[in-house]
């Protein structure tokens, strides 16, 4: 079992609730952003897309706490989260002034990238509803008091505004006190902290969030770059994976932070666009380190969202009581079928996940 005191599901409302911004994507398929003339629509948030794989993979009862400006691209974005069946009673509507001078919606293009050419995202979110969330922006006990089996939410958010590390802050505060817990995945981006006091102010605001964190997700460079903890034998690109240095850096995690139940790490080496070597790591105070299978030359159509459905994967293993080692090749191989189709979220099945993770192939199914 892994090593959780979880609220039981007859006890509670939800089973997870995510908190962070939700952004219309707007996708050029195998074009270029700069040169397309038509993109195809999708919705995508770091936090957002770990509730939505575990409602539409897992079929857990999911929630978001996120902002939107009550225009024909809020209610575009409602429309597909309620597509995904995640639950929107936490989402707070701001009244929109009509050109987005004090409020608006987050959008974020993305091309897929191919071969040499790697993937790109140029995100259009400064000024965001979802950016001015702050503490005092929900009664958060009244939300937690609902019964929240599980709280996520992650660097993202956290790198939005100066307003949003102070309700993460506040919502973990909460959520402790309710007996809920809490992952936070790092997701450090350079261009949310470029001009929010850089990698300093990113490695400040998430050591003091850590603090709260019971499950702490990420890959190499989030460790390094929002914790400050380096990984040995990787270079300044991060390609290499060496699992004794990564054993290393856990435990100088752990060391600091001994609030941590589990620490979970997605390991990639990309060839090209095209083509990742695939895996993680996950560490508890009762099995250590633990490896899983690798997954060699993964054709990548879409690697947005991979991380995403690696942690909504090893949530839901631990959720349903699974052992870590379980719940990390569940995350592992939802992560994998997430890359073979376009958009931020997963369109896999429990049973496809279930399949790979069992040592299935891509035969066709008739």
């Amino acid at each position: 079992m892994c090593p959780m005191n979880l609220r039981k599901p007859e006890e509670s409302t939800f089973d997870l609730l995510s908190m962070g911004e939700v952004m219309l994507r707007l996708d050029p398929g195998e074009k270029r952003i700069r040169n397309s003339r038509s993109f195809t629509a999708w919705e995508g948030g770091g936090e957002y897309n770990v509730a939505r794989g575990l409602r539409r993979c897992f079929g857990k009862r999911t929630s978001v706490i996120t902002a939107l400006a009550d225009n024909d691209i809020g209610r575009l974005i409602e429309d597909f989260i309620l597509q995904g069946g995640v639950n929107t009673d936490f989402i707070s509507w701001r009244e929109y002034d009509g050109i987005g001078r004090s409020v608006r919606n987050g959008l974020n293009f993305t091309e897929r990238g191919y071969g040499l050419r790697g993937a790109l995202g140029v995100s259009d979110r400064a000024n965001s509803a979802a950016s001015k969330i702050d503490e005092n922006s929900y009664d958060w006990d009244s939300i937690f008091s609902r019964g929240i089996r599980w709280f996520h939410t992650g660097g993202i958010f956290a790198g939005l505004s100066h307003t949003t590390p102070g309700a993460v802050i506040a919502a973990m505060k909460s959520a402790k006190s309710h007996g809920t817990v809490i992952s936070y995945d790092l997701n450090y981006r350079p261009s949310l902290w470029k001009g929010n006091g850089g990698i300093q102010e990113a490695q400040r605001v998430n050591r003091e969030i850590a603090k709260y964190v019971d499950v702490m997700i990420g890959n190499e460079e989030d460790f390094t770059q929002s914790l400050g903890f380096e990984v040995e034998g990787v270079s300044q690109e991060f390609t290499g994976i060496n699992i004794a240095g990564y054993q290393k850096m856990v435990e100088k995690v752990v060391s600091e932070f001994p609030n941590l139940s589990i620490v979970a790490t997605t390991l990639r080496e990309v060839k090209s666009a095209s083509r990742n070597d695939w895996s993680a790591i996950a560490w508890s105070k009762e099995t250590g380190l633990l490896q899983s299978k690798s997954y060699k030359d993964v054709e990548v159509l879409d690697r947005v969202g991979s991380g995403d459905s690696f942690a909504s994967g090893l949530i839901y293993g631990v959720l349903e009581g699974l052992n870590l080692g379980q719940s990390l090749e569940l995350g592992v191989a939802h992560g994998a079928l997430v890359m073979t189709t376009p958009g931020d979220t997963s369109t896999a099945t429990l049973a496809e996940v279930q399949k790979l993770a069992s040592g299935g192939n891509a035969r066709v199914e008739r």
